[in-house]
């Protein structure tokens, strides 16, 4: 299978669980605000590892247990919005990206500069 179309499924799979995961009713999911951030398929469409975040500061655990108790419905919902042979096995891996960047992010707007960083000395204004 050509490198594109698998580019496109992982798309078209990531917008889809997402919005399938908006229709879920389990209180984990859809009271955790869980956000899709990509999908990658296997190349012989078998399974599928759906990375996801989840904004509410719920227990990690709970909220994976969710996921993995909708995977059933969700797995069959693709079916019938994709048209595909086969309907990938779903596996939900919690992405820490957008946390750890936020992080990042505090620690670089933490940082103070010295007024005289970068000023010349008068020893230095004299020899030129």
């Amino acid at each position: 299978m050509a490198n594109y179309r698998r580019g496109r499924i992982n798309d078209e799979m990531q917008k889809e669980v997402a919005q399938i995961l908006r229709e879920v009713k389990d209180p984990r999911v859809s009271g955790a605000f869980v956000s899709v951030i990509a999908a990658e398929v296997t190349p012989d469409l078998k399974y599928a590892k759906i990375y996801y975040s989840y904004l509410n500061h719920s227990d990690p655990k709970e909220v994976a247990r969710g996921l993995k108790a909708a995977s059933g419905y969700i797995r069959r919902e693709i079916s019938t919005r994709m048209n595909l042979r086969i309907t990938p096995e779903l596996t939900f891996i919690r992405d820490n990206s957008i946390a750890h960047g936020a992080h990042i992010a505090q620690l670089l707007n933490g940082i103070t500069f010295s007024e005289d960083f970068g000023e010349e000395t008068s020893e230095e204004k004299s020899d030129d």
